[in-house]
């Protein structure tokens, strides 16, 4: 044993390729490392149910909430049907969870696909997002996007709004949260506590005229 232990080490010193290859390896790593988004992609099963409540609340002035949360669900018709589901949330800010699903749970469609995708998201894309969903679209005529939004983001800004109408003309359905929607997400992508009855959904106090609020505001600018 002692005699292998002291090849070792020689072996590295005269043998020049490994430190190479080391040096490729490394380059390689470090290429793969600035390949990455800036930012995590969380993806889980559930999100903590603290998330939820403050994330997805359908409130007029959203301050501190400047992550998007996405609850997807993904039916793909082809000979057979299989539906997926999960949530992405954007722990950077330099991309957001909409380029996320398209980046990583949906990189490609097969054309001889069909796809209807939900998303639930806390609140409606930015500007940038908007574009990318609007080309997606554009490009793929078997993508159906309906998305149910908590929230809608810089409503008022022109440019927000000539966003989502050509959201709207590439096909992609927009819709306001109801509260049976908040319920929906509640219960399908929450996690509930273990061992114990799923907790109900408990509709915060403004919910219903919230959405009201946020579903007059949407009908105005499409």
């Amino acid at each position: 044993k002692m005699a292998e232990k002291q090849e070792e080490p020689s072996n590295t010193q005269n043998g020049e390729p490994d430190n190479a290859e080391e040096g490729e390896e490394k380059k390689k790593k470090k290429l793969k490392r600035e390949d990455l988004p800036p930012f995590e992609i969380v993806t889980g099963e559930r999100l903590p149910a603290i998330f939820f409540k403050f994330q997805f609340r359908n409130v007029e002035y959203s301050s501190g909430r400047n992550k998007t949360f996405l609850c997807y669900v993904v039916e793909t018709q082809g000979k057979e049907s299989v539906t997926s589901r999960g949530y992405l949330e954007d722990e950077h800010a330099a991309a957001h969870a909409e380029m996320a699903f398209f980046n990583t749970i949906l990189p490609k469609c097969e054309s001889s696909l069909r796809y209807n995708i939900t998303w639930y998201v806390s609140s409606s894309p930015c500007v940038t997002c908007a574009d990318r969903i609007t080309e997606t679209l554009k490009k793929n005529k078997n993508l159906r996007l309906t998305i149910m939004v908590g929230r809608l983001f810089m409503w008022e800004e022109a440019e927000m709004q000539a966003a989502l109408k050509k959201m709207k003309s590439a096909g992609c359905k927009l819709r306001i949260m109801k509260p049976q929607d908040f319920e929906y997400v509640w219960q399908n992508f929450v996690e509930q506590e273990e061992g114990e009855e799923a907790k109900a959904f408990v509709p915060w106090e403004d919910i219903q005229e919230n959405f009201q609020y946020y579903e007059e505001k949407l009908a105005e600018i499409l």
